[in-house]
């Protein structure tokens, strides 16, 4: 090999990569719980004055359930990629530690949605963490895939490829239109996002076209 280039050399070990994701992963999931303060205050005189101050951790808490589930679909998701990627350089490397930076601001805007839930302004912070994740997601696989980088290939890869791609995008499609239904409610946005990483996370609608195509092959054969 002529190696005139330091980037000929640079990031040619991918488990470099994994055993850093992993590591990020774990102290952002650990982070999104710190958001969560326990409720003390000398108001807190009875049963309902507490169940009152919990009920107000209400925003919190399903911002950090929002929020652990995506951070585990986005990892899940990372596992896969690393699964498929046999061989890597200084560009891989540095598109997915952009990833990570990414990754690690979910803790910060989900404390920011948190904190300003009833505003659409929030809601478009987190969305956009969701939109560059995913934009970062297809560059990532499109230069894998350019360059050779995955151990499959053929008919195997294309069908790979495709399918990575087409989940993140249909996923980015959904995001938006939870985005955009912030412009009826901030809550609504809340609940489509959290329908829409549930539906990731368990795949029920995943399972249910899978039984649809399982029949209709049965059907037509």
């Amino acid at each position: 090999m002529n190696i005139k280039h330091y980037n000929q050399i640079a990031g040619q070990r991918i488990q470099r990569v994994e055993s850093l994701s992993d590591n990020v992963f774990a102290v952002s999931a650990t982070l999104l719980v710190l958001n969560i303060k326990v409720p003390v205050s000398e108001a807190i005189r009875s049963e309902r004055d507490l169940a009152t101050a919990f009920s107000a951790l209400s925003p919190t808490l399903l911002t950090y359930f929002l929020s652990f589930i995506t951070v585990g679909i986005f990892w899940t998701g990372q596992s896969v990629a690393f699964h498929y990627i046999k061989k890597s350089d200084r560009n891989v490397y540095w598109i997915n530690l952009f990833f990570l930076l990414l990754i690690s601001l979910i803790p910060f805007t989900t404390a920011f949605l948190s904190a300003h839930i009833e505003f659409r302004f929030a809601i478009a912070v987190y969305w956009l963490n969701l939109l560059l994740l995913g934009i970062i997601i297809l560059i990532n696989w499109h230069y894998v895939d350019k360059h050779s980088f995955l151990c499959v290939s053929g008919a195997e890869k294309t069908k790979v490829v495709k399918a990575i791609k087409r989940r993140v995008l249909i996923a980015q499609a959904l995001y938006a239109s939870g985005a955009l239904l912030s412009l009826i409610s901030p809550y609504l946005s809340l609940v489509v996002f959290c329908i829409v990483q549930l539906n990731y996370a368990l795949a029920p609608f995943s399972k249910v076209r899978q039984i649809g195509d399982e029949i209709s092959e049965q059907t037509s054969s």
